[in-house]
């Protein structure tokens, strides 16, 4: 097993000022090991262009927070109700390779960008949040709430999207999972990305990667604006308590299907489950 370092697992944002637009984050898959996904955030101000092609690419846009016009070949269209992640559900454009989009900022608006190879001939399609699904899941202290934007369903290629709200205190992807073998239909092979936002900038959370090829164990602090990247084993989340914390989670690999294995050491704990966190949802 290798020795892995902390570094090659958590990715830390770029601070800058809020008068300033720019990179967030900018994760080549080259960059980060693996052959699926490459990872980007970028904060644009009011009257900022963003103009990006998917030659070879399928890419998926979700709008963290603020507003601005989209123009995909279809004219220009006002997207973004959100103030941030904590403030509503998404509005998030997919485009299938061959295609082109402008962004232009309407308010200072963040936009997270995930990238894989493709050279399927889809249909680019606008994802609002009367079109995205919201469900609670697990119990107690593991409660969290789960936003589903481009589930196994959705026409891709490769890519799916999810966004997770958990609250402070609360345990998320719980009981521990993997998904980095490929025997369907009990386990598909994905690489996966956390990216976390954390609704009081002192938050943090806390990642446990353990029991994979790639990793080691690990144990990981993201803050707001940090990503950790899962290329196997196990992976649980707990957010630090008073810290109401938001992972956006991109998937890509071998299938198109959210098969895991969980942790059978763990799994005893779904039978005290008695209700979910009063707290929940955090979003509406």
């Amino acid at each position: 097993m290798r020795d892995a370092s902390k570094t090659e697992f958590l990715v830390h944002s770029s601070h800058l000022p809020e008068q300033r637009g720019g990179g967030l984050i900018h994760l080549a898959r080259q960059q980060a090991g693996w052959e699926w996904m490459s990872f980007f955030v970028r904060r644009l101000q009011p009257g900022d262009e963003l103009r990006t092609r998917t030659d070879g690419e399928e890419a998926v846009f979700v709008l963290l927070g603020g507003s601005c016009t989209a123009n995909w070949g279809k004219g220009r269209m006002s997207i973004g109700k959100r103030k941030n992640v904590f403030d509503g559900f998404p509005y998030t454009l997919y485009l299938p390779a061959g295609n082109e989009v402008i962004f232009t900022a309407q308010t200072v608006c963040e936009i997270a960008e995930c990238r894989a190879p493709s050279e399927a001939l889809l249909e680019a399609r606008l994802i609002t949040p009367d079109d995205v699904v919201s469900s609670l899941r697990g119990g107690g202290n593991a409660s969290r709430q789960i936003v589903d934007i481009m589930g196994p369903a959705f026409p891709a290629d490769r890519l799916m999207v999810i966004e997770v709200y958990t609250p402070g205190g609360n345990w998320s992807s719980y009981p521990p999972h993997k998904h980095d073998v490929h025997n369907p239909p009990g386990e598909v092979d994905l690489d996966e990305i956390y990216y976390y936002r954390i609704r009081q900038p002192e938050g943090f959370a806390f990642q446990h990667l353990y029991a994979g090829e790639h990793a080691g164990e690990q144990i990981l602090k993201p803050r707001d604006g940090d990503a950790v990247l899962v290329h196997s084993g196990y992976h649980p989340v707990v957010a630090g308590p008073g810290y109401d914390v938001y992972y956006l989670n991109f998937l890509a690999g071998s299938s198109r299907a959210l098969a895991v294995t969980e942790d059978s050491d763990h799994v005893w704990i779904r039978s005290t489950w008695k209700e979910t966190d009063p707290r929940l949802p955090l979003v509406k």
